[in-house]
């Protein structure tokens, strides 16, 4: 019955308030990561806030023409020649729509497909993994050869011809948002069951690791309680640069027509529309591109900051 107290034993709130600490001592020693922390939820409030801000910028609706400009590009307001116009914060695009209530919503689509797809690569992933590096032997074998198979394939040809499939069979002409973050999600989990079977592969080894199948506890709860919770540094860390990846993977798609199709707004589709006037009203391409480039920067640094945070051979 020893044996069973270090298992059952409760974190104390002094204990508790040091790793937080810890935590973030070592997270803010990454300015860029605090910056980009900062950044990244001002991103996140605006597209969560989308119709009300659109609301105060006059456009509520992303899809709403301006009659006055519906035959071209008004450039914003900051740039005096051509046809400025006050009225639209960041300008029309070619038919007339306001680019700042098109970016606004456009953001909820590529980062909720991206914190959606990644949630699914992460569940399979860590399911995976954990099996594999939990019972080894041939469970092992076989999923690490599948995870191989994956591995061995480029994703984005792979994505383009399943894409591809779905849409010609599918009733609509495009694919769905539902879609595209299940086919993302099934073919971005090797990365994430490589790292967890790695974890686990040293984690079964421990010695209260030991100590939980001796009081009893089942595989399920040996995996999922006492073993899972270990691994969580590396695949926080994994998650945070596929979710950067998996939006420049989604506007790479809606770039090639394969995405989320008009006259829904997206950052991919936003930039697809642009290259057809691009010389004349470079600022539609620009924008949608700077969001882009903004938030998958802003992601990889915390990525970054997060790995020195959780590292334990940080000092």
């Amino acid at each position: 019955m020893a044996a069973a107290l270090p298992l059952n034993r409760t974190v104390e709130p002094e204990e508790e308030t040091y790793v937080k600490v810890t935590f973030w001592r070592r997270f803010r020693r990454h300015q860029l990561a605090v910056i980009s922390g900062g950044v990244l939820v001002c991103m996140a409030l605006c597209a969560l806030l989308a119709p009300q801000l659109g609301h105060l910028a006059g456009f509520p609706d992303p899809n709403a023409i301006d009659e006055v400009y519906w035959q071209g590009n008004a450039l914003p307001p900051c740039f005096v020649n051509g046809t400025a116009c006050a009225h639209h914060v960041l300008g029309t695009d070619e038919v007339g729509r306001d680019l700042f209530s098109r970016l606004l919503f456009g953001a909820r689509i590529s980062l909720t497909l991206a914190v959606t797809a990644v949630l699914m690569e992460v569940v399979i992933g860590s399911l995976l993994g954990a099996l594999a590096g939990y019972y080894g032997g041939l469970l092992d074998y076989v999923l690490m050869r599948i995870t191989d198979v994956f591995l061995s394939i480029p994703i984005l040809p792979l994505l383009l011809v399943l894409t591809g499939i779905v849409a010609e069979t599918s009733t609509k002409a495009a694919l769905n948002f539902g879609t595209i973050v299940i086919i993302i999600g099934i073919l971005s989990w090797p990365s994430v069951a490589r790292l967890v079977r790695a974890s686990f592969l040293t984690l079964r080894e421990r010695e209260f690791t030991e100590a939980a199948r001796a009081v009893g506890n089942s595989d399920a709860r040996v995996i999922f309680r006492h073993l899972l919770p270990n691994a969580v540094a590396p695949i926080v860390v994994q998650a945070t640069l596929d979710v950067a990846n998996v939006i420049i993977l989604e506007s790479t798609l809606d770039f090639l027509s394969f995405g989320i199709q008009p006259p829904t707004a997206s950052w991919g589709n936003m930039l697809a529309s642009a290259q057809t006037n691009v010389e004349q009203a470079w600022w539609v391409a620009v924008f949608p591109g700077l969001c882009i480039l903004a938030t998958t920067l802003a992601i990889n640094f915390i990525g970054d900051g997060l790995r020195d945070a959780l590292d334990p051979n940080m000092k």
